[in-house]
């Protein structure tokens, strides 16, 4: 029997070398999963961020579009209201309704004192 114990010795032994040296197939594979995991989600994670980037940025241009039409705008209005302010409109508005320039020899002011305190 001692010889079947020493044959028996070194093939257990060397059974366990190998499976010390063989590194665990179940832990590498959850590792490498677990870093394509985390580098997808990574990944997703900065085509998310820049999606909303992007829809700020259209959003931003639509309102600057939308800035300039309003600025067009109030400068046609401010146009308008200046020419309809102007001393030749009103001139001709006024002689329309019967309207005639005060003739300046029977012209007269009247300056009123201002209160004292």
């Amino acid at each position: 029997m001692p010889a079947a114990a020493s044959v028996e010795a070194p093939a257990a032994a060397r059974t366990a070398r190998r499976r010390a040296a063989q590194p665990r197939g179940g832990a590498l594979v959850t590792s490498g999963v677990a870093w394509i995991v985390l580098v997808a989600v990574l990944l997703a994670g900065i085509v998310a961020v820049n999606v909303s980037v992007l829809q700020l940025n259209v959003r931003l241009g639509d309102a600057d579009r939308e800035r300039a039409q309003l600025q067009a705008q109030i400068a046609q209005l401010e146009l308008e209201a200046s020419s309809a302010a102007s001393t030749p409109r009103i001139e001709r508005t006024a002689r329309r309704a019967g309207l005639v320039p005060a003739d300046a020899a029977h012209t007269t002011y009247v300056f009123l004192d201002r209160p004292r305190p």
